[in-house]
């Protein structure tokens, strides 16, 4: 962390350090036009300026579009003003300094009126007129115009563009962050333009600027030679006219470079791509056009009085070309389709998986509405940790670990609902109240805070919802006020628990047994298939999960399996006697603080399930025939009593006879999922027991 701030401290030093010698430079510029400046001061100054021109050229022809040099206008200003702050300082050296001779203003500008001018100054006025002119007329004028016509057509095209973009963001065709980034681009479009068509009056005016400053400094540097310095009207100006030239190609020169990228930048208009690919090959496209113009070359070096040579190569580079290029492009269009066809091939393999993926199902599925999902994903750090802690609960509690619980939204859940779907199907469902928390009512009166009555959805206990402003109020009266997000949480943990079964896959159960010792593999070897089937195992292990017996203790499970199944086949009889033989983890799980409290079934019921049980010769069970309306009866009377037990808030068991113990729980899980029936077999040695009374 302290790294990290370092680091963040050094970059905003760094970004100051720029910013603060950015202004400097700029301050230094601006004192150039009033301070005198040595020649080699002057040198520098316009070799920077020759530099900055030739960079400002090649950003121009590499760049991909003109957005890409959008801060062009500020460097075009900026350059201008250093063009021109020197042409003042160079003017007062050599107003000041030229009976010094031809370096008197430095030695660039002397070099250039010896290299362009061949030491006349009237090729050199030639020249520089001609540089104005091809400046001033052609380039700049030429550029400016398409500047503003660019900057026109984008401003009237920008309410067109703003709604297309806000038709494909309605059409779901883009996402927010695209079409802010589209509006952002057009905003910089139009803005760009609009800068250009102002920027390039700055070079226009600049060659006005340099035809008046050579103007001035030819006539008053003349005046000052003949009577300041006794110089002969000759001499005088010979070498004011060579200074003053000299400095004006030294400046029209670094003017036309950055005119030309200019010209070239607002020319290039809505092509992708650098000026060579845009430029070349678009002219390299047409192999036609190129044998005639070919052709054409030929003929011209045939012509009598014409140079031979010059045509005849240029004739011969067109028609190579134009001979490369289609064979070229066949070879990459042949690249192309077979990279298609890969892509093709790779998109069908993909649709495939993509189908198979559609066809899979999420075990454990919880879909929310969008407003609920937008709600949750604010906290989706605390959500995905409670259910990473829930998962590792039930993996402590039951023995295996339950599939990843997948969350999504859709558009078909109501805005602030959720569903829970095991294996793809709907389990339930239910709304939330985002703001609000849920007070547990249960069987007692509603308390004296406003709210709505509703029943809490992973029990159905009474509850009540308030607004969270009546949370503290709640507290008051000894009441837990209970957030949306555990509500949820809570009421997909009781799903869970209420499919355990359906949730333990086979290839889950072969899983814990490769976990399994060395020694109960060999037991599972022994057993499997030759008494009982790995299928066999796995509805053994779901009928113990049906009734929320934890498998954790997997061995002692295995081992009582082997020992009932040489002798019985039937899966109940063999969950029943794995029962019996885990009997001290069931108690243990269900006990609270040490006790067990239990609710009988009473005598009556007892013979009423003993009667209706039918035996075969052997005295096994085969089924259960009584009659419904005492199916009623029971139902009834048993929860009145266990309502009644439920009310204290005390876990507690209801004991029945071992051979109506299954059809017991047959009845009550309807009704009362959560509550475990044991028989009386089932409670284990020491076990310390509270009787509630009996259902009778």
């Amino acid at each position: 962390m302290a790294d990290l701030f370092v680091g963040s401290l050094n970059a905003t030093q760094g970004n100051k350090g720029r910013d603060v010698s950015f202004a400097i430079g700029i301050v230094a510029i601006l004192l150039i036009l009033f301070l005198p400046i040595p020649p080699f001061l002057i040198d520098i100054g316009l070799a920077l300026s020759i530099a900055l021109s030739v960079l400002i050229l090649m950003v121009a022809l590499w760049i991909q579009k003109p957005l890409e040099f959008s801060a062009f206008p500020t460097v075009l200003l900026i350059a201008t003003i250093l063009r021109l702050s020197l042409g003042i300082a160079t003017t007062r050296l050599i107003l000041a300094d030229g009976d010094k001779g031809v370096t008197a203003a430095g030695y660039i500008i002397h070099g250039f009126s010896q290299f362009v001018m061949s030491g006349d100054f009237v090729i050199g006025l030639v020249v520089f007129a001609i540089l104005i002119t091809v400046n001033f007329l052609v380039i700049t004028k030429g550029a400016t115009r398409i500047a503003e016509v660019g900057a026109r057509f984008t401003l009237d095209a920008i309410p067109g563009k703003q709604m297309a973009i806000d038709a494909d963001l309605s059409a779901g065709m883009i996402d927010d962050k695209e079409a802010q980034r589209r509006r952002r681009e057009l905003e910089e479009e139009s803005a760009f333009f609009g800068s250009m068509d102002g920027a390039s009056k700055f070079v226009r005016g600049e060659a006005v600027a340099s035809l008046i400053i050579t103007a001035v400094n030819i006539f008053g540097g003349i005046v000052i030679g003949i009577t300041r310095h006794g110089m002969p009207l000759s001499q005088a100006a010979d070498v004011y006219t060579k200074l003053t030239v000299g400095d004006g190609l030294v400046s029209q020169i670094p003017a036309l470079v950055v005119s030309l990228a200019a010209g070239l930048l607002v020319s290039k208009g809505g092509t992708q791509g650098s000026a060579e690919q845009a430029v070349l090959g678009q002219l390299s496209a047409y192999p036609k056009a190129l044998f005639v113009s070919a052709g054409l070359m030929a003929l011209m070096a045939l012509t009598p009085g014409l140079p031979m040579l010059p045509f005849l190569a240029l004739a011969g580079m067109l028609a190579s070309v134009g001979y490369i290029i289609p064979r070229r492009r066949a070879e990459l269009q042949a690249q192309e389709e077979i990279e298609l066809q890969n892509k093709r091939a790779l998109e069908r393999v993909d649709t495939r998986e993509a189908i198979r993926e559609t066809l899979k199902t999420a075990e454990i599925e919880l879909c929310m509405g969008r407003q609920l999902s937008v709600r949750l994903k604010a906290n989706q750090g605390e959500l995905m940790h409670r259910v990473s802690k829930m998962r590792r609960k039930f993996a402590q509690q039951y023995g295996f670990i339950v599939p990843e619980i997948k969350l999504t939204d859709s558009l078909a859940t109501p805005p602030k609902s959720y569903q829970i779907r095991i294996h793809g199907t709907i389990v339930t469902s239910h709304e939330l109240r985002l703001n609000d928390f849920l007070v547990i009512v249960g069987d007692g009166a509603k308390p004296d805070i406003a709210g709505d009555e509703v029943r809490e959805p992973a029990f159905g206990m009474k509850a009540v919802w308030v607004n969270e402003i009546y949370a503290n109020d709640a507290r008051r009266l000894g009441l837990s006020p209970v957030d949306s997000l555990s509500v949820l949480l809570t009421h997909l943990g009781e799903v869970i628990r209420n499919n355990l079964p359906l949730l333990l896959s086979y290839k889950d159960m072969r899983i814990l047994f490769n976990q399994l010792d060395p020694e109960y593999k060999r037991l599972i070897d022994d057993i499997c298939p030759a008494q009982i089937s790995y299928s066999g195992l796995q509805a053994v292990l779901k009928l113990l999960l049906a009734e929320r017996v934890s498998i954790r203790n997997i061995n002692l499970i295995l081992e009582a399996i082997a020992e009932i199944v040489p002798h019985v086949r039937k899966t109940e009889q063999i969950v029943e006697h794995v029962r019996l033989r885990i009997a001290q983890q069931i108690c243990g799980d269900l006990s609270d603080e040490g006790v067990l409290r239990v609710l009988r079934l009473g005598n009556r019921w007892d013979l009423v399930f003993h009667q209706s049980i039918k035996r075969d010769a052997r005295g096994d069970v085969l089924e259960i025939d009584i009659d419904p309306a005492r199916v009623e009866e029971f139902g009834a009377e048993a929860a009145k009593a266990i309502r009644k037990h439920l009310g204290t808030g005390k876990a507690f068991v209801l004991v029945a006879a071992p051979d109506a113990r299954p059809y017991v729980r047959m009845i009550v899980e309807r009704m009362f999922p959560a509550l475990a029936v044991l028989s009386h077999v089932e409670i284990a040695r020491g076990t310390e027991i509270e009787s509630l009374g009996a259902i009778s």
